[in-house]
Parts: structure tokens; sequence; C-alpha cells
């Protein structure tokens, strides 16, 4: 069976103090609430990395990530963080290709394919992000958005390492903005996106490769987006700075 896979993104939230003591929250709560073999990634802005590391080592259940990567190995780009510095503060997992560093900070499929890059030839594995907008979605373009931004970050690389990836589908519409997408959508999208890894990289593959739904995920919704025969989890926002909220999602993919 293909691993339940629940990632937090924390986005540019929680000063240093606020952060910590939300991590010492969630994490003995997922040790002692959740039973089923979920794996949770959470990825808290850049200067609670090193402690949350220290917090969660050891931890079978709760993994390091984090935000965003350069796409060189070192030099003079500053306030740039490199793969090798993620690497060497416990980091695990790295969101690479998010709409909002698309949108804010105009990173194409090109630059999104060297993060990935990166990220794996530093022994982590890549969550990554794709959808469309609410206007490609309205000119039925969606499908053809998602199987471009796969094919331009994916395609290249070996059936080995692909292997490392996580896709994380999120329909930009829906990030958030409090409005999900149905769990019909989803499952529709999730489907088309492993039928494109199986045409390229083969059924065995496509059928372990884990597809998170990004977008407004809750509470009140996760179970039934979460009971798609191919949404393997999710990845969470705005509710993964409420511990409870987060934990009841985690609990949801069991």
């Amino acid at each position: 069976m293909r691993q339940k896979i629940v990632a937090a993104n924390w986005k540019m939230n929680t000063h240093y103090m606020s952060g910590i003591k939300l991590l010492s929250e969630i994490v003995p709560m997922i040790g002692d609430e959740v039973t089923a073999d979920v794996k949770v990634i959470i990825a808290p802005p850049f200067i609670h990395l090193y402690s949350a590391s220290q917090l969660m080592n050891g931890n079978r259940k709760v993994f390091l990530g984090a935000q965003n990567c350069f796409y060189e190995e070192k030099g003079p780009y500053t306030g740039e963080i490199s793969a090798a510095m993620l690497a060497s503060v416990g980091v695990k997992y790295v969101i690479v290709g998010h709409s909002e560093r698309r949108k804010f900070f105009n990173e194409d499929d090109a630059i999104i394919s060297k993060k990935i890059l990166q990220v794996l030839e530093h022994n982590m594995q890549g969550i990554y992000c794709c959808g469309e907008t609410l206007e490609q979605r309205e000119a039925r373009k969606h499908k053809e958005i998602v199987a471009k931004q796969i094919e331009t970050a994916l395609f290249g690389l070996s059936k080995e390492r692909v292997q490392k990836i996580i896709i994380a589908y999120e329909p930009v519409w829906a990030i958030g903005t409090g409005v999900n997408a149905t769990p019909e959508q989803a499952q529709e999208m999730h489907a088309y996106i492993r039928s494109l890894i199986e045409k390229k990289f083969g059924e065995n593959i496509s059928k372990e490769i884990s597809i998170i739904y990004g977008g407004s995920v809750t509470p009140n919704n996760a179970k039934s987006l979460f009971s798609c025969p191919d949404v393997d989890g999710g990845l969470v926002g705005g509710a993964s700075l409420i511990a409870r909220d987060f934990v009841s999602i985690v609990k949801a993919a069991g």
C-alpha cells in the first residue's frame, strides 16, 4: 500500500518562541493519538529548523521539512538557503514548486527542476507542487497545465529518483481561499497524474508514488478528500498552525 502522508506548510507564520511551542504541542499529540501508519512532515520557517530537528530527533512518525531551497550548491547568493544547508540540520523533505513561489518569486518550471535535483543530490525527498489557476480550470486547460508541470519537473529523473518524490496537487484557486476542490475533482486530477507517471515510469512506480492534496484542507473536509482512492494524504497550510486541527487532519488520513 502507498504511504499515507500529511505535511504541514507553516509558510511565513510564527516567530521563534511561538513556533517551538506549537511544535512542542503537535509532536507528542501525534505520538499519543495517531496509531495508523501515517507519515507526518512539518515544514516550519527556516529559523525553526535546527531546534525543530533537535525536538524531532529519533521520532518515527514526525519528520522535518523545509519550505524551499535554492538551485545552486553554494556561492554569492545573498539570503538564499542551499539544499546542503538544509540537510546539515536534519531536514528530510523539501517543498518545491509551490504556487506562491511561482507567483511571487517568478519561479518557472526550469528553476523548479534544478531545485529538485539539488534536493535529491543531498539525499532528501522532494514534495513537488503542481496545480492550475481558476482561469485555467474554467478554460478546461487544467489537465494540460498539470501535465506540463509534471513532465518538465519529473520526466528527466531516473526511475530510482522519481520514487523519492511526493507529488502534491494544489489547485491554485483553493490555496488559502477557504474553497477546496471537491473529492471528485481531487480524485479526477490525482488519477490523471498517476496515469502520467505510469506512462513514463511504469505501473509499479505509479502505484507506489504518493500523491497528496493541498488547498484549504481542514478537519471538516479531510476525511472525504483522503477517502478518495488516489488521494494519499494532504499538504496543509492554515490548519497546520492550530495543533488540535492539524492532529485531527492527520488522524483523518489513517
